[in-house]
């Protein structure tokens, strides 16, 4: 049987399932040279332009930078530099809007050029086939050459974990789809270029065959290679069908060597290393030129863009700029900038995106060119989309997991075999952006794989501090035990003790001293026992009787109430005897010489007599349940009066004057009195509390007699007070009027006294039943605490008399 090579060498060809057929459009771009862009006014250049991590950052805002320096530097192996594409300043690192389907920004470093372009070191390597394999990987990797197909992988990664493995080398220069010409123009215009690069590829990885796998719809570009092709190079250029996807690894490599590259894996896994056409020129330009990675050929087409073509466009150059260049007039109705073919491009958010390295076509169309569907319908199930997958997969069963968000399932179906050709969705009749949705799943599983990646570094990380802080431990606890070891011995060479064991021991002994010390105390452990018990029966008894028994306290308190009053009496006492020694010794010629005071006095008297009598009108016109029509008590009265109601206004009237002058009178009385009632006694409790029967014996009689007086005082002045209620109806209009007004003042009058007469032999004789009534005979009394108590009601009585006509007064 024939090997693998023998089988190529014989013209074998194989194929791949699947695949369409779209129209090509090529013809619209390829027919005019590789012309420069030119240098436009701003670079940006995004600092992740490949599959990889970003570089660190080697230049700040302000600095000056020359073609060729670089701005990163890469320090993994999936990492590449970002070089300044031509002389000028940086303005700004800043995120911008980058080419990618997401629309999102990322950092990115802005360069102000100055038009020189003006060179900076080159490190060119003529004679590369005189140099190792690996310093050569480090020049292309230093150089920041990444996969120009369009994947971005890092080439001098690539390469380095192909090294020894790969058997077959393919240069692809299928370039299968639609309106894309870059590869094309390249080998039409720069052939040499890029078998000289691929000549740099076989030196460094020495395989056994190399393959140029190239579509037969570029005969031009084949033309051209086999012109430079000598038969030294042992170079096979195969022609293959015009099938889309033939440009894509996987199915080139089954197309050219009819294996088949496992499941998420690389062709390297089954010795064939693929390189683009483009990444040979470049590996070309940075060995021997001394070139990093500044440019790349870009394809301008669409009906929208007038002067369509291939440009060297620098890294960083705004589309808008080309666009402006080439004359682009946008679609009325759909504008539209797509980057990358028909079938595997995507629409940019606007023209401010910059060119990377992985930006190989810009693509403008109109409407009509390049119908926008949008008008996603429901899913027929005809399994077109699975006919012509080829990678075998099943993009139905894809599509309802990545909605669905079913990750899980989506890897079982092996979607990151997918590479997103977008076959299924050119010929899915219900227009489902399949390859959308394929995407979308991917970046959400890239994302919680990192997740996962990053949690188990920290728990490696975390693992690795406790296994070192535990090591840490150990060793500082060994050096411890071995310090006092080498203390011991050198003690017990020289004869005496261990200091620190002597410490310890009598620290130990201490301890145990106090334990016994407080063993030795059983009295206070007794105390403290008992006091616990006290504690919980009175918890009980607090949970079973609601009423604590608080008798002891309440004899003491007793105890000191009696003490303070006995002290308040006695100092009474003192007072009075004190006021009549200064009335005795008091000039009588000091009494009798103003006369004026006198008469003065004896009318304020009289004054204040009136009003009390008023006042006791006023609170017997207030006790009195009966209606004023009522108030007349005797007939000839009553049947004097013609009108009810004129007389019910006059009788009110009647109540309240008289109320208002006995309240002002009653005011002042309590204010005249030399002796207030509430200095009697302090409390009603107090005076039944009092122990001494003379003291309580003689405040009874002096309530009695103050409330008898004031009686007997209310009683001369309502006789006083007959006469002008008679002068005022004598002076009224109506006689019958003031006759019935007079006899209701006369008649109120004498219930008040009669009221003021009762209340006062009630006082006098409520205490009857429980002391005498006199002061001698309470003196004689046998039952102090009668006594007290009768004393004690007088004087309550009094004061709320007094504190009734106060607030009065303060109501008027």
């Amino acid at each position: 049987m024939l090997s693998i090579i023998e089988q190529i060498k014989q013209g074998q060809l194989w194929d791949f399932p699947g695949g369409i057929h779209p129209p090509e459009n090529k013809k619209i771009s390829n027919k005019t040279p590789i012309t420069h862009a030119g240098i436009p006014d701003e670079l940006v250049l995004p600092l992740k332009q490949h599959i990889g991590t970003k570089g660190d950052i080697l230049v700040a805002v302000g600095d000056k930078v020359l073609k060729g320096q670089p701005l990163t530097k890469g320090g993994m192996s999936m990492s590449v530099p970002v070089h300044a594409p031509t002389s000028g300043v940086i303005t700004a690192i800043e995120p911008r809007t980058t080419a990618h389907p997401s629309g999102l920004t990322d950092l990115c470093i802005v360069i102000q050029t100055d038009g020189n372009d003006t060179w900076g070191s080159q490190h060119k390597i003529p004679d590369y086939q005189e140099k190792e394999s690996g310093e050569l990987i480090d020049a292309i990797r230093f150089s920041g050459i990444a996969g120009l197909g369009g994947a971005g992988f890092p080439t001098g990664r690539k390469i380095q974990g192909s090294l020894g493995l790969a058997e077959i080398l393919i240069i692809n220069a299928a370039e299968c789809e639609p309106y894309i010409t870059a590869d094309d123009r390249l080998m039409r215009d720069y052939a040499e270029d890029v078998i000289e690069g691929i000549r740099i590829l076989r030196h460094i990885l020495k395989p056994k065959m190399t393959i140029i796998g190239i579509e037969d719809n570029k005969p031009e570009a084949i033309k051209a290679l086999e012109q430079c092709v000598t038969p030294d190079d042992n170079i096979l250029i195969r022609v293959i069908p015009t099938k889309y996807p033939s440009g894509s690894s996987k199915q080139l490599v089954k197309i050219l060597t009819g294996r088949e590259v496992p499941t998420q894996s690389r062709s390297s896994a089954v010795g064939v290393i693929v390189q683009n056409v483009g990444t040979a020129f470049a590996v070309k330009r940075a060995i021997i030129d001394g070139e990093p990675l500044l440019e790349r050929v870009v394809t301008l087409t669409g009906e929208a863009i007038k002067k369509r073509g291939n440009v060297f466009a620098l890294l960083g150059t705004p589309i808008s700029y080309l666009l402006d260049k080439y004359s682009y007039k946008a679609d009325k109705k759909y504008p539209r900038v797509i980057i990358g073919g028909s079938l595997m491009g995507f629409t940019l958010p606007h023209p401010n995106v910059p060119i990377t390295k992985i930006t190989n076509c810009i693509l403008a169309p109109k409407r009509r060119e390049l119908p926008l569907y949008n008008h996603e319908m429901a899913c027929i199930r005809c399994s077109a989309c699975a006919e012509v997958c080829p990678s075998s997969l099943l993009p139905q069963q894809l599509q309802w997991y990545a909605k669905d968000e079913d990750f899980d399932k989506c890897e079982e179906y092996n979607l990151f075999d997918c590479i997103e050709c977008g076959a299924c969705a050119y010929v899915c009749p219900s227009e489902i952006p399949l390859v959308s949705y394929y995407r979308q799943a991917k970046a959400e599983i890239y994302a919680r794989r990192e997740e996962a990646a990053n949690a188990e570094r920290a728990k490696q990380r975390f693992e690795a501090k406790q296994a070192r802080f535990e090591r840490d431990k150990a060793a500082r606890e060994e050096r411890f035990k071995k310090a006092a070891d080498t203390r011991r011995q050198e003690m017990a060479d020289k004869g005496g003790d261990d200091a620190v064991a002597a410490a310890i021991a009598r620290v130990k002994a201490k301890q145990a001293a106090a334990t016994q010390e407080t063993d030795k105390k059983p009295a206070v452990a007794a105390a403290i026992a008992r006091a616990k018990a006290k504690q919980a029966e009175a918890a009980k008894a607090a949970t079973t009787d609601a009423v604590p028994d608080n008798s002891e306290m309440a004899k003491l308190r007793e105890e000191r109430k009696r003490q303070a009053r006995e002290r308040k009496a006695a100092k009474m006492a003192e007072d009075a005897q004190s006021a009549s020694v200064d009335a005795t010794n008091t000039p009588q010629s000091s009494a009798s010489g103003d006369e004026k005071k006198d008469a003065v006095a004896a009318a304020i008297a009289r004054a204040k007599a009136r009003k009390a009598a008023q006042q006791a009108q006023t609170d017997s016109s207030l006790d009195d349940d009966e209606p004023a029509s009522e108030a007349a008590s005797t007939p000839a009265d009553a049947a004097q009066s013609d009108d009810p109601k004129k007389a019910a206004v006059a009788a009110a009237i009647a109540r309240a004057k008289a109320r208002k002058a006995a309240q002002q009178a009653q005011a002042d009385s309590s204010l005249d009195d030399a002796e207030p009632a509430s200095e009697a006694a302090s409390t009603p409790a107090d005076a039944a509390q009092s122990d001494d029967p003379k003291k309580a014996a003689v405040a009874a009689a002096i309530a009695r007699a103050k409330a008898r007086k004031a009686a007997q005082q209310a009683q001369a002045d309502s006789s006083l007070d007959d006469d002008e209620p008679v002068s005022d109806a004598a002076q009224s209009d109506d006689p019958k009027k003031a006759a019935v007004a007079a006899a209701i003042a006369r008649a109120k009058a004498r219930k008040a006294a009669q009221q003021a007469q009762a209340d006062s032999s009630l006082d006098d004789a409520e205490p009857v039943s429980e002391a005498p009534s006199t002061p001698a005979d309470v003196v004689q009394s046998d039952d102090p605490k009668k006594a007290a108590v009768a004393a004690a009601i007088a004087r309550a009585k009094a004061r709320k008399a007094a504190k009734e006509a106060q607030e009065k007064n303060e109501e008027k």
